[in-house]
């Protein structure tokens, strides 16, 4: 989901005195469109991809006909009326039936804004958030092929202090939302799939299947956004044996530069296996 504005990791500032029309504009997601005309796939070195069939002119008649049909609007309605056209005009989409409890979406760096989870939780106060820790070791090389400019390629500390900033900020917003934030393990998530994942389903109160425990996309398993080789669908253990690409001494500066907030935070995560 990627609905931020201006830019994606920004939580878009509804004003109610704006029109329809705005909204709509501020929320669209463009992605639809190349996912409409190439598929979807995950990553860039992802081969697979998956029909993605949208139509956008009908997301906008179904967005201003559900405004419309409102006495009042709320901003809750706007996002309910965003996310009623999204999903309503994908016409492939495989779970179309059924009662929903919770759309689940990810954007990197929303969730390190106390402005943003302001926002967010109040247009949603039943909302979730779920944040998830990775042992720094094993992000660092990731993080550095996915963007090398972003996360200092060849200077660790630049990187470290931004998944220092990301780390603190879990511990911030559960300290401040408590039971609607939940930290997981990402090396658990790997490790100890079905015992996260059912502690994930008890947590949103949610029955738990056996499709939570497979990467999907539109109920098809999927391989993983990696930035190393692209593997095989399903669980990437390797993802937990990144670290062995790194020096000694980048081992060293990351040691010294998370440990104790690493350990701050796995002391607020929700913990299995």
């Amino acid at each position: 989901m990627k609905i931020g504005y201006p830019e994606k990791y920004i939580w878009p500032k509804i004003d109610l005195n704006d029109t329809p029309e705005n909204w709509f504009s501020i929320l669209f997601e463009a992605s639809v469109i190349k996912h409409f005309r190439e598929g979807y796939n995950k990553g860039h070195k992802s081969e697979k991809t998956f029909p993605f069939i949208f139509l956008i002119s009908l997301q906008k008649k179904i967005f201003l006909r559900y405004l419309d049909s409102l006495e009042s609007v709320t901003l809750r309605e706007i996002f309910n009326a965003y996310m009623s056209s999204y999903f309503g005009s994908w016409l492939n989409y495989h779970n179309i039936y059924g009662a929903k409890k919770f759309i689940t979406g990810f954007t990197p760096r929303l969730s390190m804004s106390k402005e943003n989870m302001e926002f967010f939780f109040k247009v949603y106060p039943d909302g979730r958030l779920i944040s998830i820790i990775r042992d720094p070791r094993n992000w660092f090389p990731s993080a550095v092929r996915h963007n090398m400019e972003r996360y200092g390629y060849g200077d660790a500390k630049k990187g470290l202090e931004q998944w220092n900033e990301s780390a603190l900020s879990m511990l911030k917003n559960k300290d401040k939302y408590k039971h609607r934030v939940m930290i997981i393990s990402f090396e658990d998530l790997i490790q100890n799939t079905e015992p996260v994942m059912r502690s994930l389903a008890d947590f949103l109160n949610i029955e738990f299947d056996d499709i939570l425990l497979v990467p999907t996309f539109n109920k098809f398993p999927m391989v993983a956004n990696t930035s190393f080789q692209a593997e095989k669908a399903g669980i990437v253990e390797s993802t937990l044996s990144r670290y062995k690409t790194l020096t000694q001494e980048e081992l060293d500066i990351i040691d010294k530069m998370t440990r104790d907030i690493y350990e701050q935070v796995l002391n607020k995560a929700d913990r299995t296996g």
